[in-house]
């Protein structure tokens, strides 16, 4: 459920440059490339005014994993509370029930905590794939993913 709200941020934050590249209803599927200032002469006047393939800004990342990757570098630093580069399982824990918290929200489910400090200890367990009582941020990614990074 946690890899659902994740993905689904993920693609939050990419809908705003996916929409910008859909056109307007009555208007071209490709922009115009932009005219020459004045007093200048287009490289190649055959081709001046003619459609050109559109690059977004921003663009989306190429899968889900590159969107949690790039969560999980934005986030990482805050819950990372003794700045060791990996997380025990209290600032894991802390982070996960966080999520958790969102998840709850948004879905207008509730938990009694000890279910929800449950859920985190086994996603401790699981998302530590080397079993050395720390995540790196691959192993979280990799957990976020659900196994795709």
């Amino acid at each position: 459920m946690i890899r659902t709200l994740l993905l689904t941020t993920a693609l939050a934050i990419a809908a705003p440059a996916m929409a910008q590249e859909a056109a307007a209803p009555g208007q071209a599927a490709t922009p115009m490339a932009p005219a020459a200032p004045a007093g200048v002469q287009p490289a190649d006047p055959a081709t001046a005014g003619q459609p050109q393939a559109a690059m977004p800004a921003n663009p989306a990342p190429a899968n889900p994993a590159n969107a949690v990757a790039t969560i999980v570098d934005t986030e990482f630093p805050a819950y990372d509370a003794n700045n060791d580069g990996a997380l025990d399982k209290a600032e894991f824990s802390r982070w996960m029930v966080a999520l958790k918290d969102q998840e709850m929200k948004a879905t207008g489910k509730t938990l009694p905590p000890e279910q929800v400090t449950a859920w985190a200890t086994g996603a401790f367990t699981t998302a530590d794939a080397d079993k050395s009582t720390t995540i790196s941020k691959p192993e979280l990614v990799t957990f976020l993913s659900g196994g795709a990074a």
